[in-house]
C-alpha cells in the first residue's frame, strides 16, 4: 500500500530536476501523474520511465504562464484520470541580472512563468477540486530569494514572494472545500543553476532529498495542515513564517524622534537576520 493509493497528482516543470524527482516519488506511492512540461521530449521521457517501473503517468505538454495552459494541463488529468486530487506547482525559469542590467523581457518571463503560471494551473484545477467535492492538496513552490532575498534576483525574488502571498490568501479560500494549500521553498541543484554550483553542492543538494518533504505535505501524514511553508534541502527542513517585532503603542503625541527612541530601547524592530542563514542551504550565492 502506498501513501497516494488512489490519487491523481499534476506536477508542472515535471521534466527535470525537482519536478521529475516529485512525478517520480508519487507515482511509486501510487498516485497516477500527470507530468507536464514545456516541451514535449522531456515530459513524454518521466511518464515513460514512471510507467516502465510500473506506475501510472501520462505527459502533459502545455505552457503554464497561460490561461489556456492550465486549463489544457487539467483536461489532460481528466481525460486520462477524470480527477485531480494533488497539484503540484513547480514549473520555473532563471534571468538573473542586477536591476540595471534587467530588461523588461527578463522581468516579464520570469514572473510570467513563476507568478501567473501559478494563477493559470491553480485556478483551473482548485476549480476543478471544488466542484468535485473531494477536497484535495495543492502546493505551490516559493524560495528563499522571495522570502529574504538575493543579490541579481529582483525578478525572481518578486515572484517567488508572489507566490507565498497567493498561497497564504487560497489556504483561506480552499477551507471551506477541503482544500489544503502548502508553500515548499527548496534548494537542489537542477538545471537552472547546474552553472551557479559546485560539485559539492550537487551531491548534498539532490531533488530527491526534497521530494520527501513534498510527500508529507501531500499525503495524509500531514493530517489537516494548511497554509504552512517549509524550507526544505540538503536534509534540512524547517517551517518558516512572517514574524511581527515586540511593537510599542504610540502616545498620543508621537514623533519619530520618539520612535527611534524606542527602536534603541529595542522594542519596535525584531533582532538583526543573519544574511547567511541561507547557508543552512549551501553557499548563500549559490542557493535555489
Amino acid at each position: 500500500m502506498g501513501l497516494l493509493d488512489g490519487k491523481v497528482a499534476v506536477v508542472t516543470g515535471a521534466g527535470a530536476g525537482l519536478g521529475r524527482a516529485y512525478a517520480q516519488l508519487l507515482a511509486r506511492e501510487g498516485a497516477a501523474v500527470v507530468v507536464n512540461d514545456y516541451a514535449q521530449g522531456p515530459a513524454e521521457e518521466v511518464a515513460t520511465g514512471i510507467r516502465e517501473a510500473g506506475g501510472t503517468a501520462v505527459a502533459s505538454v502545455a505552457d503554464v504562464g497561460s490561461v489556456e495552459g492550465g486549463e489544457s494541463i487539467l483536461q489532460d488529468a481528466l481525460s486520462a484520470f477524470g480527477h485531480v486530487d494533488i497539484l503540484v506547482n513547480n514549473a520555473g525559469i532563471l534571468r538573473d541580472k542586477s536591476l540595471l542590467k534587467m530588461g523588461e523581457a527578463d522581468w516579464d518571463a520570469v514572473i510570467r512563468v513563476h507568478l501567473k503560471g501559478t494563477y493559470c494551473v491553480t485556478r483551473a484545477v482548485f476549480g476543478q477540486m471544488k466542484e468535485a467535492g473531494r477536497g484535495g492538496v495543492i502546493v505551490n513552490t516559493t524560495s528563499t530569494s522571495g522570502l529574504r532575498g538575493k543579490f541579481g534576483q529582483t525578478n525572481y525574488g518578486a515572484a517567488k514572494a508572489g507566490i507565498w502571498g497567493f498561497s497564504n490568501s487560497l489556504a483561506q479560500e480552499g477551507l471551506k472545500y477541503g482544500i489544503r494549500v502548502w508553500t515548499i521553498a527548496p534548494a537542489a541543484a537542477s538545471q537552472l543553476i547546474d552553472g551557479m554550483v559546485s560539485d559539492e553542492y550537487k551531491k548534498v543538494f539532490t531533488p530527491e532529498r526534497v521530494a520527501p518533504v513534498l510527500l508529507y505535505m501531500v499525503s495524509d501524514l500531514s493530517g489537516q495542515q494548511t497554509g504552512k511553508t517549509l524550507l526544505a534541502g540538503g536534509g534540512y527542513v524547517g517551517e518558516i513564517r512572517m514574524e511581527i517585532g515586540p511593537g510599542i503603542v504610540p502616545p498620543e503625541q508621537f514623533d519619530a524622534h520618539a520612535l527611534a527612541a524606542a527602536v534603541a530601547a529595542g522594542k519596535v524592530m525584531l533582532p538583526e537576520r543573519d544574511l547567511n542563514f541561507v547557508n543552512a542551504y549551501g553557499p548563500a550565492q549559490k542557493s535555489h
